[in-house]
Formats: C-alpha cells, sequence, structure tokens
C-alpha cells in the first residue's frame, strides 16, 4: 500500500494551531528522520502489551491538563480492539476521569519489564539538569515517569514519546540545547500541534494497517467532559472548561473528522 497517507497524517497531527512551535519542531525530526511516524506504528504492531503514560501537571497548581489523557485512552482502547493489552498510568485525579472508558487506570509505577512497549502522551521529561520545567519556565511538581523510559532503554524495551513542545518525555531525540527542552530519548518520537492528535494519528495508522476503523466510536467530548469534571484543566487557559491547549473542543473534533475521512479513503 502507498506511503502517501502516512505522511497526509503526520502532517496533519502537526498543524501548529496553537502557534507554538511545534512545526518548526516537527520539520526538524521530520528532516532527521523522515520515517518516524511508520517505525512507530510498526513498534505498537509488534507488541503485546503496552504501557501508555500521560500525566501533565500544570504550575502553579500542579493541576494536571486536559491534553494527553484522552489520546492516552483513544490509542489505549484502538490496541485492545487489535487484541492487545494496554494500561495507563496516570495520577489518581486521571484516572478517576478514564476509569469509565477503560478498566486498566493505574496509579502505581507497575515493572516496566513485563511490557513489551512504553508510551508517554505529554508526560514532562526532566533537563540536562534534572529538572521538569514549563516553557514559562516554572518548575513542575511530577513524579519521575521519565525513570520508566531509561529502564526501558537499558532492557531494550521499544519507546515512544508523544509532544507537542520540547518539555516531554522523547524530545531528547531532538538535541536542543535549551533549558526548558527534555533529555529524555524515546527509540521514535511523534511531535503534534497538540499532543492528543499525536495519539488520534497513530489509531488513523493502525486503523489503516488492520483494515478496522478505530477511531470511529471515540467520542473526545465525553472524554473531555469527564476529565473536566474531576478537576483537570486547559494547560494554556489553566481553566476548568471543554478545551485542549486553549483550542476549543469544535476543532479538535475536526481534527479526528480528518483523520476519520483518511482512514475510510485508505480501508480497501
Amino acid at each position: 500500500m502507498s506511503m502517501r497517507w502516512k505522511k497526509v497524517i503526520d502532517h496533519l497531527i502537526a498543524t501548529d494551531i496553537g502557534n507554538r512551535d511545534s512545526e518548526r519542531l516537527y520539520l526538524l525530526y521530520k528532516s532527521k528522520r523522515p520515517d518516524y511516524f511508520s517505525n512507530a506504528l510498526n513498534i505498537l504492531l509488534n507488541s503485546k502489551n503496552i504501557l501508555i503514560i500521560s500525566d501533565f501537571p500544570i504550575p502553579p497548581s500542579m493541576i494536571p491538563e486536559t491534553d494527553g489523557p484522552p489520546g492516552a485512552l483513544a490509542l489505549a482502547l484502538a490496541l485492545e480492539a487489535l487484541g492487545k493489552r494496554a494500561t495507563i498510568l496516570t495520577q489518581e485525579i486521571v484516572k478517576e476521569g478514564l476509569k469509565d472508558f477503560h478498566s486498566r487506570v493505574v496509579t502505581e509505577f507497575p515493572n516496566v519489564s513485563d511490557f513489551s512497549c512504553l508510551v508517554s502522551i505529554e508526560t514532562p521529561g526532566r533537563n540536562r539538569e534534572g529538572k521538569y520545567l514549563s516553557f514559562s519556565g516554572l518548575e513542575i511538581r511530577v513524579r519521575p515517569y521519565d525513570e520508566l523510559f531509561l529502564k526501558a532503554e537499558k532492557l531494550g524495551i521499544p519507546s515512544i514519546g508523544i509532544g507537542d513542545g520540547g518539555n516531554e518525555i522523547g524530545m531528547g531525540n531532538l538535541e536542543i540545547k535549551d533549558e526548558r527542552f527534555s533529555i529524555i530519548r524515546a527509540d521514535e518520537l511523534i511531535i503534534a500541534g497538540v499532543s492528543n492528535w499525536g495519539a488520534y494519528g497513530l489509531v488513523a495508522g493502525l486503523s489503516i494497517e488492520a483494515g478496522e476503523n478505530l477511531l470511529k466510536d471515540y467520542n473526545e467530548k465525553e472524554v473531555v467532559e469527564n476529565l473536566v469534571e474531576v478537576g483537570l484543566i486547559d494547560g494554556i487557559t489553566k481553566r476548568r472548561e471543554m478545551s485542549v491547549d486553549g483550542i476549543p473542543l469544535t476543532l479538535h473534533e475536526k481534527i479526528i473528522e480528518l483523520l476519520n475521512e483518511i482512514i475510510i479513503l485508505n480501508i480497501p
């Protein structure tokens, strides 16, 4: 099958609607590693037991944001539909917002060796000084989820990082010398305009590879509503509202609609 749909998806999910420099990072990484999206799909397709991590506390309140968990859920449900086992690791408040949709949401750090692949979606990674920084330079108080990726690397367990800014797990692949950027690497990095979109793009790719639309029944509005209800906030506005990264939910829904159209056009 033509590779064209992969290029269409990776370009769509990197759309920099929020004007936050993700497009520059995407183009930089794409020039270094043009097959990253295809490689990430292969990792997922060849993995049986996947750990998906998502938790980004927003300073100064340290309340987690609505970017990340919806994508983690969509990816977990798609992997389960393919007969794989997907576990989401996050903090308690996020678990509360996701537990109605997926039974395997945990808060205790598991044994990395139990998994065949790790995926991070919008989770802070440490910088070269060992700190977790926001892009406004504030320190983020977050559990060391990136330790799991360092352990996975030592054990030879493949990993995928999804981010939209530079301070997330996986952004170490870019090798950018900026104190706000994470040095934590992943085997493959997905750079998206919004991290949720990176996960949705992978679900679209898995759908085409499997010949089954795994995104069509996903209701982002319902998921974000649940997360906001338990207390999650928009990471940009820092308010409890039906938006993600300062972008209205209606626009996020359009991205999912476009991905669904790409799936329909490319499933025989």
